[in-house]
């Protein structure tokens, strides 16, 4: 008997490895002596590797119509653990390296590299919607990289929506693939329990169950007596209650990939092994071909599905492209089947507060998690035997282990089979990415799951074949696209330390406002200094550095950063008393942040362009600023911007501070190949200020010796003014908060000069810095609508009211213009609508934020989009959108005034529903009126007395 079986008989289970770890803790390393324990001698370990290399795969060389039979023949009878991999077919086919390949197309329509489960879900829904000549590359075995170590849990207890939409999607593809291939995928459906050890985490659950039900998903809020009925081994000491998913489920990764891949080949995808993609050719903004080892494979598409390689391969191109991902050590621990055999059934366990997972395995159980200190990992090479390299650390998962035997005391007695290592790729947001690359025309990704892949790879897949097939997926996937990064995120530094805080956050309690604190001031104003030294407590947008609000002067700096919860935060009076002074003096707010572009021609390019692009008319005297939405062929938002026209051919583009590289790209996309035609990026050549308030004017008069009254300066216009000493400063007559006051854009050389001007001339006049949160405030009360908030690319003007910014007589014909005049004939189905909470306590009540289910006479009718607490009514606003129920025949029914004007609305924060009055139009001036009525009631009353 070796001389791990032997420790293993004497102490067995959990109990004798810590017992034994504290004997030997004075003579050995706690990593060393488990080693010994699990017989992980040199030659051992040197086994394992061999096996691990030949264990995972079902095919030979190449999956194609020819060897589909032969596959679909095979039995398939599950998988086994063998070596370092989680699972292997008995039946499986090891290849020997001298056997035959087989020849490398030409030609083909779409490339995908990567046979892992996102690349053949590519494959799979391509082939489902039509596509032909689709070859599919893999660098070493089909799903031998992550798919074959992930734990194959399948939930849709997720952060945001789209991610709850493609697991709830991808849970259902792998339910019907076995009927659909004859490939076992080892499903169950065992449900899944997400704990919560605090009221925090457990009203962060509450608000995650209120998000599914509004999808259509089952759960079900239970308490902790419910929890170990559920799951025998749960001790529920220190619970306050948990999230039932009944539908989550387990799977056998490698089982489902080969079964995405069996059913693709069946389709005609051609699935080569053993090829590696070296670089993908580009010619003129648009993929050409694919070089790999053995040769080029000419094509229109390409889709990076590399994984943890996709960083490194969108860098191997001579035009490169930015796949902002970096790679994670996860480890998960694998017992023997206990005394009691689990039963497949039993449901997974998500514990975010003790930081693991746990699902059954085998009679055993299955546990990892995220840790505190994760460990990146390089994978410079893109050579699959890395992953073979990566060794167990004990040390490393002791935490996991103490937080796995807390949750779960009855696993002491239990036999360790196996630590997994294995590789994730994480993103710098926490969300993967999606989409068609900016600047290259046909070239794809869709990576860094974010140790989400299996949950993710049938929604993603799908979604993504619907972008290349129709232009554009059929749910709003903006949060994962990945033009929402840009070059400055691809730092190799900035991701090795965000993703040291990003794997950690997978199951940190998030509550509103939370901010990362890696990667910080990569981005900042040339005001960031002066502004910090004032108190600004800061945020990120974009890799930007924006003001939040200003901390006064004695205020606890530490105890306000860290004072994060669901409720009234501690930022409240703060904020009020900013939004108080842009409403009755002025303040300051540094807005450099938002993306500006120049568009210029020498003849009518620039106008003719902008007029097709844009919703609003264009040709407008010198001067003007139009506000308009760049709407899609669908007549949904692709961005939502100001517009000012410099001269008669030069125009100047204000959007949103993440539209930057979006908005760049759809301009360009539309461009026409004219050398007379240029648009610049001018986003760092112009700091920001935003003065707010009905002083604003006095202010900017002083500095300037000009009227800026009304009658000499209109609402809507734009001024090259000099201010202080400083020339050449556009001063625009808007605030984007509804307020009165202007936006100056300043060259940056002049903004420190500028900003101590202003704020000394406006001393007088009652001037403060303000921040963003005042700016949120002020803008949902005047009921305004910001694109990656509310709007987004399947929001219509004609459904958020916007109709009169939408010129369908202009003599151009824009983008999106059918697509308008027929949902104005059908009638429009659902509405964006202004809600003011009623009976809400703004002290002791939960807050909304955003996504809360919206209800009318009882019945689900939407979700709001943003939420802020308005000082000026005194009450909370929501934003959001409505529908009327379906028609008899489950079809959309048009809206009417009366459905909004007459309804009985609620909104549901965390399972507590609330009374609202909804409007097509701003509160703040009827409430105001009512306001000031009362006041002089009460005033009067005084007097009598």
């Amino acid at each position: 008997m070796s001389p791990g079986r032997s420790y293993q008989k004497r102490y067995g289970g959990f109990i004798g490895i810590r017992k034994s770890a504290r004997k030997w803790n004075n003579q050995k390393r706690f990593s060393e002596f488990l080693k010994q324990y699990l017989g992980m001698s040199t030659r051992a370990t040197e086994f394992n590797k061999s096996t691990a290399m030949c264990s995972c795969v079902r095919s030979s060389r190449a999956l194609s119509p020819v060897l589909l039979p032969r596959l679909l023949l095979a039995p398939h009878t599950g998988y086994r653990l063998a070596g370092r991999g989680l699972w292997t077919s008995p039946n499986c086919l090891a290849v020997s390296g001298d056997a035959q390949l087989l020849p490398l197309p030409s030609q083909a329509r779409v490339v995908i590299c990567g046979g892992g489960i996102v690349g053949t879900s590519v494959a799979y829904h391509l082939a489902k919607l039509g596509w032909t000549d689709i070859v599919l590359l893999e660098q070493g075995r089909l799903g031998a990289g992550t798919t074959r170590l992930c734990a194959g849990i399948v939930s849709v207890a997720k952060p945001i929506s789209i991610e709850c939409q493609m697991a709830n999607y991808s849970n259902s593809l792998y339910q019907q693939l076995e009927e659909e291939t004859g490939v076992k995928t080892g499903y169950v459906k065992t449900g899944s329990l997400c704990l919560a050890q605090n009221q925090d985490r457990f009203i962060s659950l509450k608000r995650l169950a209120s998000r599914l039900k509004v999808m259509g998903i089952s759960c079900n809020i239970i308490k902790p007596k419910e929890v170990a009925k559920l799951h025998p081994l749960v001790n529920i000491h220190d619970l306050v209650g948990a999230l039932h998913l009944p539908a989550d489920a387990v799977v056998s990764p490698p089982d489902v990939n080969h079964a995405l891949a069996v059913a693709a080949a069946g389709q005609g995808v051609q699935i080569l092994e053993r090829t590696s993609v070296q670089q993908v050719q580009v010619e003129k903004g648009q993929v050409m071909a694919v070089e790999t080892d053995r040769g080029s494979i000419e094509c229109e598409y390409f889709v990076n599905c590399a994984g943890q390689w996709g960083y490194e391969l969108g860098q191997a191109s001579e035009t490169k492209v930015s796949v902002p991902l970096h790679g994670c050590e996860h480890f998960y621990l694998l017992t023997k089947p206990l005394q009691e055999p689990l039963p497949p059934s039993t449901p997974v366990v998500i514990d975010m507060d003790g930081r693991i997972y746990a699902r059954p395995w085998q009679g055993g159980l299955l546990s990892g998690g995220f840790e505190k200190n994760p460990k990146p990992i390089f994978t410079e090479g893109r050579n699959q035997l890395e992953i073979q390299n990566m060794q167990e650390d004990w040390d490393h998962f002791e935490p996991m282990l103490s937080a796995l035997l807390r949750r779960m005391p009855g696993l002491e007695s239990a036999e360790i089979h196996q630590l997994v290592n294995c590789p994730e790729s994480f993103t710098p947001d926490m969300r993967c990415l999606m989409g068609e690359t900016p600047g290259i025309s046909g070239y794809y990704v869709l990576a860094g799951m974010n140790s989400s892949g299996l949950a993710f790879a049938g929604g993603a897949g799908k979604y993504l074949a619907e972008w290349m097939t129709y232009g554009y997926p059929t749910a709003n996937v903006w949060p994962l696209d990945i033009k929402r990064f840009g070059n400055l995120q691809s730092s190799r530094t900035f991701l090795r330390h965000r993703v040291m805080e990003v794997m950690p956050l997978l199951y940190e309690l998030k509550v509103p406002r939370w901010d990362f604190q890696t990667g910080r001031q990569l981005r900042t104003s040339p005001l960031y200094d002066r502004l910090d030294t004032q108190g600004a407590r800061w945020m990120e947008k974009h890799g930007f550095e924006r003001p939040k609000y200003f901390v006064p002067p004695g205020k606890d700096l530490l105890s306000l950063d860290q004072s994060k919860t669901f409720y009234k935060p501690d930022w409240f009076d703060i904020v009020g008393a900013e939004v108080k002074c842009c409403k009755e003096a002025v303040c300051v707010i540094d807005m450099s942040s938002f993306t500006k572009f120049e568009l210029t021609s020498t003849k009518d390019q620039a106008l003719d362009l902008l007029q097709h692009l844009c919703a609003n008319d264009l040709d407008v005297p010198v001067g003007h600023i139009v506000h308009t939405g760049m709407l899609n062929e669908r007549g949904g938002y692709e961005n939502d911007c100001s517009v000012v026209r410099l001269s008669k051919n030069s125009f100047f583009i204000v959007s949103p501070t993440d539209q930057q590289v979006h908005c760049w790209s759809w301009i360009k996309k539309h461009m026409p190949n004219d050398p007379h035609l240029h648009l610049e990026d001018v986003s760092w050549k112009y700091t920001a200020l935003n003065l707010i308030g009905p002083r604003a004017m006095d202010v900017l008069a002083e500095l300037s010796y000009v009227s800026m009254t009304p009658d000499h300066f209109p609402s809507m216009f734009c001024k090259e003014m000099s201010v202080g000493y400083a020339n050449g400063i556009r001063v625009m007559s808007m605030t984007h908060t509804g307020e009165p006051g202007f936006m100056l854009y300043i060259p940056i050389e002049y903004a420190l000069h500028v900003y101590n001007e202003v704020m000394s001339v406006g001393q007088k006049y009652g001037i403060r810095n303000a921040g963003y949160y005042a700016l949120r405030s002020l803008r949902i009360e005047k009921f305004f609508a910001f694109w990656g908030q509310d709007l987004d690319t399947f929001t219509t003007p004609l459904e958020c009211g916007r109709e009169f910014r939408v010129k369908f007589d202009k003599d151009t014909d824009f983008l999106g213009r059918e697509a308008l005049l027929q949902q104005r004939q059908d009638g429009v189905s659902r509405r964006f609508v202004m809600l003011v909470l009623e009976d809400h306590d703004t002290e002791l009540d939960l807050w909304p934020w955003w996504g809360e289910p919206i209800y009318c006479n009882g019945q689900l009718a939407g979700a709001t989009t943003s939420s802020a607490y308005s000082y000026t009514l005194e009450r909370h606003v929501c934003l959001g959108f409505v529908s009327p129920p379906l028609g008899p025949e489950g079809l959309p029914t048009p809206i009417t005034p009366d459905f909004i004007n007459r309804g009985d609305y609620e909104v549901d924060i965390a399972g507590q529903r609330y009374p609202a009055k909804a409007k097509l139009y701003p509160f703040s001036s009827l409430f105001t009126q009512q306001k000031r009525r009362k006041e002089d009631m009460e005033l009067s009353n005084l007097q009598g007395k």
